[in-house]
């Protein structure tokens, strides 16, 4: 699950602090900032910001997790010192699940979610009890099922919001069904279904692109643009900010643009 990290060995732990030379100061050789991110777009991303960093001295080091549950469970243990993957309504949702004390202090990118398909080339063209797949977490499902509605697939019940659930569907003439499943799993069951909602963290590895490829897609004003996150005791330290800011240098957004061509947008 973690490409390079220590974290998936337990028993290593207490090397790695060690290592990480409590003493010094965070950000320096001795002791680099940890930061995790989930692979693909956002540590493509954060590849470019601890460039920029470096060329200020500050040291930073990557910490790549293959799913949404484990950096903020990491960071929560003091295995990292942020993280960089998580839009608000996912933040949201894991307080009030799990507890934590976390606090946004910078934004990333947003990676553009879009409806795809391998046999349809609009929504409209697809045919009654057709299959959708969805993301089966609760934020980007309802994010999934927001998108759906405004591109007239079917109508959600009045109010509904981000965290809209299958049971929120009033509306459904094509009786359309929707197939949940894990986001990063629906890029390989894009072939067995009619379309899918695929965020671009996962549409840009495969080769999909939300501005070129996708039926309908979200736009550039979205509450899903990727944060910056802290344990609140640190949101006040000059760190944090150097990392936010980082991701706000011009030679980042040029990375972004150049690297994604506009399926993943710079979110400052």
């Amino acid at each position: 699950m973690l490409r390079r990290s220590l974290l998936a060995l337990p028993a290593l732990l207490p090397g790695l602090a060690a290592a990480q030379a409590p003493g010094a100061a965070l950000g320096t050789a001795a002791r680099p900032l940890r930061v995790g991110v989930t692979q693909g777009v956002h540590a493509q991303t954060f590849e470019a910001v601890q460039r920029v960093l470096a060329q200020d001295g500050f040291i930073t080091r990557a910490v790549e997790f293959g799913d949404f549950i484990q950096p903020n469970a990491a960071l929560a243990a003091g295995d990292l010192d942020a993280n960089a993957y998580q839009h608000l309504p996912f933040l949201e949702a894991q307080r009030a699940q799990r507890g934590y004390d976390f606090v946004p202090v910078g934004k990333t990118v947003l990676t553009l979610m879009g409806i795809f398909s391998r046999k349809y080339r609009s929504l409209d063209a697809l045919p009654s009890g057709a299959r959708i797949a969805i993301p089966n977490d609760p934020t980007n499902g309802g994010r999934a099922l927001l998108l759906l509605a405004e591109a007239g697939a079917f109508r959600l019940r009045p109010g509904a919001d981000h965290r809209a659930t299958v049971a929120d569907i009033a509306e459904n003439s094509k009786r359309l069904r929707i197939v949940e499943l894990e986001a990063a799993g629906i890029v390989r069951a894009l072939e067995d279904v009619d379309a899918a909602a695929i965020t671009g963290n996962f549409a840009v590895p495969a080769g999909l692109n939300p501005l070129r490829d996708a039926l309908a897609r979200e736009t550039a004003q979205s509450v899903y643009t990727v944060l910056v996150v802290v344990r609140r005791a640190d949101a006040e330290q000059s760190w944090a900010r150097r990392l936010a800011e980082g991701y706000r240098h011009p030679a980042v957004r040029d990375f972004i643009e150049t690297t994604f061509g506009g399926a993943v947008i710079p979110g400052t």
